[in-house]
């Protein structure tokens, strides 16, 4: 049984513009739109992504892309689901296999604050859902929950870390609260879990700060044309 751990944080509504997400968050008497993290970085890595499928083809980008978020998208509701103390719903067999592969990994999670909860700052202006906050080996760590085919090397997952650094900066403008350190549990089809740790959030802090000028830029720019 996995222990939890009450903290308050809002319930935000999202919405989705010119394939851009935001949040609505309170300010004041009214609503403040905020751009999602998720947005931010994934605009980061745009080049790459439209390189890839310009090389393998429409048509093959996006089955595979729909089988990477239903892949996803399963084991982030196997581990929410096991994390929050409940039965298991039925999910394909894949998916299954990669939360049995994540299961060791999941087990050294203890006192959850909180799991796919939203969260805000109006000092950097990005706002996003949050996989897990809780301590990982004895250390409060913003904890994202990844699938993958095989582990990608470290330099690959920077945008990850930076997302949750993000929600780090969130958490700690919203309640005071301070992260440890990040962790990014991956599950693998080729059985493997890989377990990315970081400690160094000033690193990332500057990272986001320059992911998040890239991304205001780019807007501005092509507002102006």
């Amino acid at each position: 049984m996995f222990d939890h751990v009450e903290i308050d944080l809002p319930t935000l509504s999202r919405e989705t513009i010119d394939g851009v997400r935001f949040y609505s968050v309170p300010d004041g008497g009214d609503l403040l739109k905020l751009v999602s993290i998720t947005s931010v970085t994934s605009h980061k890595n745009r080049e790459i992504f439209i390189n890839w499928r310009k090389k393998v083809g429409n048509a093959k980008a996006d089955k595979i892309t729909k089988q990477s978020t239903s892949r996803g998208t399963d084991m982030h509701t196997l581990t929410e689901y096991y994390l929050k103390n409940s039965d298991l719903p039925k999910v394909q067999p894949l998916s299954e296999y990669l939360f049995k592969i994540a299961k060791p990994e999941l087990d050294k999670i203890t006192n959850i604050h909180a799991l796919e909860r939203s969260l805000y700052s109006k000092v950097l202006g990005i706002a996003g859902t949050v996989d897990c906050i809780a301590e990982f080996d004895g250390e409060l760590a913003i904890i994202d929950f990844k699938t993958s085919k095989k582990p990608k090397p470290v330099e690959w997952v920077e945008h990850y870390f930076v997302q949750c650094m993000a929600y780090g900066c969130m958490l700690y403008e919203l309640t005071g609260i301070s992260v440890k350190k990040l962790v990014i549990i991956m599950a693998c089809e080729d059985g493997d879990c890989v377990v990315y740790e970081e400690h160094d959030k000033t690193k990332y802090i500057k990272l986001l700060q320059e992911y998040i000028r890239e991304f205001v830029n780019y807007k501005l720019e092509t507002y102006a044309e």
